[in-house]
């Protein structure tokens, strides 16, 4: 029997958690508080989108840990990927987000970067004293 899955993540910021769906590719839907699972049934989420095979996703804010968990319901997931390397791709990306969010705040400037083979970004930034 099919059921909903709550899988913890490290993701403890909205803005770079939409951010990094977006640049993925996902169309996020925080109008929609809920995700469809097996036999029609709904459970609420905070960030709802949708991945390909209409694998219905979402992430859900637990305010006793202080970060986003990935909602799912398992034995729908159609996607392409296993859901370990999903987490991993947007985990990767929110924390380029964050960097880029950071760094810019501070007054750095992005100088390179640089898409290696083994799937890492390497950032070079600066700072320009006036």
């Amino acid at each position: 029997m099919s059921h909903f899955s709550t899988i913890k993540t490290q993701l403890k910021e909205e803005g770079p958690l939409i951010k990094a769906l977006n640049e993925l590719g996902y169309t996020t839907n925080q109008e929609q508080k809920f995700i469809k699972g097996y036999r029609g049934k709904f459970t609420a989420v905070d960030i709802n989108f949708n991945l390909p095979g209409d694998t219905n996703v979402g992430f859900k804010w637990n305010s006793n840990l202080k970060l986003y968990e990935l909602v799912t319901d398992l034995d729908l997931w159609n996607f392409e990927i296993p859901v370990e390397r999903f987490i991993s791709k947007v985990t990767q990306m929110y924390a380029y987000q964050t960097i880029i969010s950071k760094t810019k705040e501070d007054g750095y400037q992005i100088v390179e970067q640089k898409n290696q083979n083994d799937g890492s970004i390497e950032l070079v930034v600066t700072k320009w004293d006036n």
